[in-house]
């Protein structure tokens, strides 16, 4: 792997930016600021350029395996390079179920044959998979729980089951929150929904905040670490507020912080997830949490499906979008539009998701941190196109959006992924480690 010097980018360095170089060798960051003598085999004049560290997606459905005709983890991974994300942690919803150590170790074996970009996998809680979650010592971030509607057996809405995970295993805890019985009543209520516009009514805002408050009151009973995901309104902005610290992190998705329920009328089905968007007021309340410091990441929950299958009539169209190739080019553009910061988008995009679960050597330009980094122009503009999605889906309900700021250079342990618009399908990234007596976001 050669040697490679970064030279004249603004870097995104944990105390600020710094226009400076940065020395890559063997995978990792070998020095900031090398004297200007050093020996290298490249060297990448990145003038005009921001050097990030590389994007840490901690909430992605990769489909690999059993649903492999929507997504995997190759297509999956090559839309990540292109994206500037140079590590994804993947939830355990696929057939056969991540359920098991035994699942947890072959799908890491896929990942090591398939992936251009770190991975990593969450072992997936059922009602009476209690022991497969105690004292794991593979490679995971922690543990994911649907408390809301999933597939197999992975719904865990009982209070009893809830409790054992809780206060018997260690490992950081994530969960999907929408209340079962508050969605199915309304379900019932609304006939079953006819129109997409229907599902904002039945996922409403009472389905998310019930299951939100349920699995913090666990977790800070229990004083066990936990991450709520894809928060989606004002309601639950409002509670993290006040339970923030200690035990509880929360995370938002572009399609919550970017759409809401007027978009049905244009997008339909292409914007149908669970949770639902919600309201205009929501997606402020959103960026306001970020901003106030109640929510600290973003995530996507790329979760893709067929235009195929997309296009059934409500209520057999699936849940779910594609986002994991233009999530930070979407971030940028905000900050280009002065919704935030550059130094926050690291922040929430890099940094924190690397602390929340604590992924070692990750999320931050500094010596002798991986060489995972995303080379941005924050002047480039450009549209995304379904045509150009790499992503097997091959879509987007971002679809003629122009935007202001792409990655334009993706490094995965020193070895460059991504440049002007090719992938080097043939690079492999690595396995993440994890370090949880780190204690999590709150430690540092």
């Amino acid at each position: 792997m050669p040697r490679t010097l970064i030279r004249n980018a603004t870097c995104l360095l944990p105390e600020g930016p710094r226009r400076t170089d940065v020395l890559i060798e063997n995978g990792a960051i070998l020095a900031i600021d090398p004297p200007r003598t050093v020996q290298v085999d490249e060297t990448v004049d990145a003038g005009g350029l921001h050097l990030l560290p590389g994007v840490i997606d901690d909430q992605v459905h990769f489909r690999d395996p059993g649903l492999t005709h929507k997504e995997d983890l190759h297509t999956g991974s090559l839309a990540c390079a292109k994206g500037g994300v140079t590590t994804f942690l993947e939830m355990p919803n696929t057939k056969p179920t991540t359920t098991t150590r035994v699942a947890l170790a072959d799908k890491l074996a896929i990942a090591a044959s398939k992936c251009v970009v770190n991975y990593g996998f969450y072992l997936g809680a059922t009602p009476h998979n209690v022991a497969e979650l105690q004292g794991l010592d593979a490679p995971s971030p922690g543990i994911k729980i649907f408390i809301g509607s999933s597939t197999g057996d992975l719904l865990v809405d009982e209070q009893a089951a809830l409790e054992r995970i809780f206060a018997e295993t260690s490992l950081p805890i994530c969960a999907h929150c929408e209340d079962e019985t508050t969605v199915r009543a309304n379900t019932a209520r609304l006939g079953g929904g006819s129109t997409h516009a229907d599902h904002s009514l039945i996922r409403d805002h009472q389905a998310a905040l019930i299951a939100t408050q349920r699995a913090v009151e666990l977790a800070e009973r229990h004083k066990h670490r936990f991450h709520v995901l894809h928060v989606s309104t004002a309601d639950e902005c409002r509670f993290l507020a006040q339970h923030r610290g200690a035990y509880v992190t929360a995370e938002a998705c572009p399609h919550h912080l970017f759409f809401n329920v007027d978009d049905y009328a244009r997008l339909g089905s292409l914007v149908q997830m669970n949770p639902s968007i919600k309201t205009a007021a929501d997606n402020a309340a959103l960026w306001e949490a970020l901003h106030g410091g109640a929510i600290q990441v973003i995530a996507t929950d790329h979760a893709p499906h067929t235009l195929e299958e997309k296009r059934q009539p409500y209520p057999k169209s699936p849940s779910g979008l594609p986002a994991v190739e233009n999530s930070l080019a979407l971030v940028l553009d905000a900050a280009h539009r002065g919704l935030c910061t550059l130094e926050q988008v690291v922040q929430w995009m890099c940094d924190a998701p690397a602390r929340v679960w604590d992924i070692v050597n990750k999320g931050r330009i500094a010596e002798g941190y991986d060489a995972d980094l995303v080379l941005v122009d924050l002047q480039k503009t450009a549209t995304i196109r379904n045509e150009d999605q790499v992503t097997k889906s091959g879509w987007s309900p971002w679809h003629g959006a122009t935007l202001t700021g792409w990655p334009v250079r993706t490094w995965v342990m020193g070895r460059t992924v991504f440049q002007d618009g090719k992938i080097d399908a043939n690079a492999r990234g690595q396995a993440a480690r994890f370090d949880h007596n780190r204690g999590g976001y709150w430690a540092e």
